[in-house]
């Protein structure tokens, strides 16, 4: 099939190190031209590369090579600059809007908040090295944090903030990962096409105490992270 020969063509390139990370691809007309083929075949090998995670799309923007993924695990309680930069990344936060409001149907449900409950709300985009990589949205207990809203939410990290506000660390996270698709104010802010997959990850936090504390629904662009953690097993285990 000829879309397969042309997706094959632009692997060895890219395994190759002739296309760089970032780097744009050309239209999807000069390549339907450089393939000899109809842009509805280019397309299906694009789309497929992209599902793969090899390359992704920027809306009104074209095709790009994807750099390597950050490795992420949701069960650590490292906040996301420290986690890239460990990894030499380069990483930036976007503060969105930062406010008190009444909790959601969603947010009640993972606080385990009763009706017309508080919190606040913070939104905020991830970048590394200029690209919208992750859409995140925290919803804290006001109780616990009073005066969040104050603080340099766009600069300091909430585990940061909390520790050296609030002499609050983490303990537990519990944690769910599962596919969905960029939509609406999302897809806009991670410059993604409508439908385009995503991972998401929904975590709630509980400070040493044991008291559930905030919790936040992250949205990233899938082929920007590769999901790693380590379990340590105690005790001995059945093999077969």
């Amino acid at each position: 099939m000829q879309y397969v020969k042309i997706k094959e063509a632009l692997v060895e390139q890219i395994e190759a190190g002739m296309l760089a990370p970032a780097q744009k691809l050309p239209a999807e007309r000069k390549l339907a031209e450089s393939f000899d083929t109809t842009r509805v075949t280019l397309r299906e090998a694009l789309s497929s590369l992209e599902a793969e995670g090899r390359i992704y799309r920027e809306d009104r923007r074209g095709w790009f090579i994807a750099p390597m993924p950050l490795r992420y695990d949701p069960t650590q309680t490292l906040n996301f600059s420290s986690m890239a930069k460990r990894q030499n990344r380069v990483p930036r936060t976007e503060l969105l809007e930062a406010k008190a409001m009444m909790a959601t149907k969603k947010a009640a449900e993972l606080l385990e908040l009763p009706p017309f409950s508080d919190v606040f709300r913070i939104e905020r985009v991830r970048y590394l090295e200029q690209r919208p990589v992750m859409f995140v949205t925290n919803f804290i207990r006001p109780e616990a944090f009073p005066n969040l809203l104050e603080q340099d939410l766009e600069s300091a990290s909430l585990t940061d903030i909390y520790r050296e506000s609030y002499n609050t660390t983490y303990s537990r996270v519990r944690y769910r990962i599962t596919i969905t698709s960029l939509t609406g104010d999302i897809a806009q802010a991670l410059r993604a096409t409508q439908g385009a997959s995503a991972i998401k990850v929904e975590r709630v936090n509980y400070n040493q105490h044991g008291e559930l504390v905030d919790c936040d629904i992250e949205y990233w662009r899938h082929d920007a992270i590769s999901i790693e953690s380590v379990a340590q097993i105690n005790g001995g285990g059945e093999q077969s």
